[in-house]
C-alpha cells in the first residue's frame, strides 16, 4: 500500500496550490492596483466639480459633484459609526438610468424621517451602502453603486463628514496572508491525517 494515497494527495495539492495562487494574486496584482487607486483618489477632492455620474466609476470617488433630485422615492437609515445613522434618499432624476442616491446628513435618531422634497444638491461622490457579503465582493466584478454626499444637510440632520480616504478598504495584504495561512493549515492537517492513518493501519505503530 503506498504511503501517500494518490487521489487525496493530488486533491489536497491542487487546493493548496490554488490558495497560494490566490495569495500571490492579492499580493502582486490586487494590492498594487489598490495603492495606485488610493493615490489617485487622494487628489480628487481638489479637482473641479462634475455632474454626478449616471453609472458607477470608482475613479471618481471624492470628486466634487452636483445633481438634481426630481423626486425622492424612498429613504433609508444606515449605520454611520459614532455619527449614528446616515440618512440616504433614492431620487428620481428624470433621465434614463439607475437614478441617484443622496446622503442628506446624519442623525442619532433611529426613527428620523426629515421632510425633503428634492432639488439641486452639491457635495462629493462616495460609495453607496453595499449589502454583498465581503467574500462575494472580492470576486464580483459588478461595481458598487455611488451616492452624492450633500454639502448642506436636510433640516433636522447633522452635516455629513468630509471625504475620508480611510473609508476605502485596502485589505489585500491581509487577504494574501490569509490565503497563505489557509494553504499552510491545509497542508499540515493533511500530513497529520496521513500519520494518523499510518498508525491505525495494520502493523502501524501504536501511539
Amino acid at each position: 500500500m503506498p504511503r501517500f494515497p494518490l487521489i487525496p494527495t493530488l486533491v489536497v495539492a491542487l487546493a493548496v496550490a490554488a490558495m497560494i495562487g490566490l495569495g500571490f494574486w492579492q499580493l502582486l496584482d490586487r494590492r498594487p492596483q489598490k495603492l495606485a487607486q488610493l493615490e489617485q483618489l487622494a487628489a480628487n477632492p481638489s479637482k473641479p466639480e462634475i455632474a454626478f455620474p449616471r453609472f458607477p466609476d470608482d475613479s471618481l470617488l471624492f470628486r466634487k459633484a452636483s445633481g438634481y433630485c426630481l423626486q425622492p422615492v424612498s429613504s433609508q437609515l444606515t449605520g454611520a459609526g459614532s455619527a449614528g445613522f446616515r440618512y440616504i434618499v433614492e431620487c428620481r432624476t428624470g433621465a434614463e438610468g439607475p437614478g441617484m442616491m443622496v446622503q442628506l446628513g446624519t442623525t442619532r435618531d433611529p426613527k428620523a424621517k426629515p421632510e425633503w422634497k428634492g432639488g439641486d444638491i452639491r457635495g462629493y461622490i462616495s460609495h453607496a451602502p453595499d449589502a454583498r457579503p465581503m467574500i462575494a465582493s472580492l470576486f464580483d466584478r459588478v461595481p458598487q453603486r455611488m451616492l452624492l454626499v450633500a454639502d448642506t444637510p436636510a433640516a433636522g440632520l447633522t452635516p455629513n463628514g468630509a471625504p475620508d480616504l480611510s473609508s476605502v478598504p485596502n485589505n489585500h495584504l491581509a487577504y494574501a496572508v490569509q490565503w497563505f495561512l489557509f494553504a499552510l493549515v491545509a497542508a499540515v492537517i493533511y500530513v497529520l491525517a496521513l500519520k494518523w492513518r499510518d498508525r491505525k493501519a495494520p502493523g502501524g505503530t501504536a501511539g
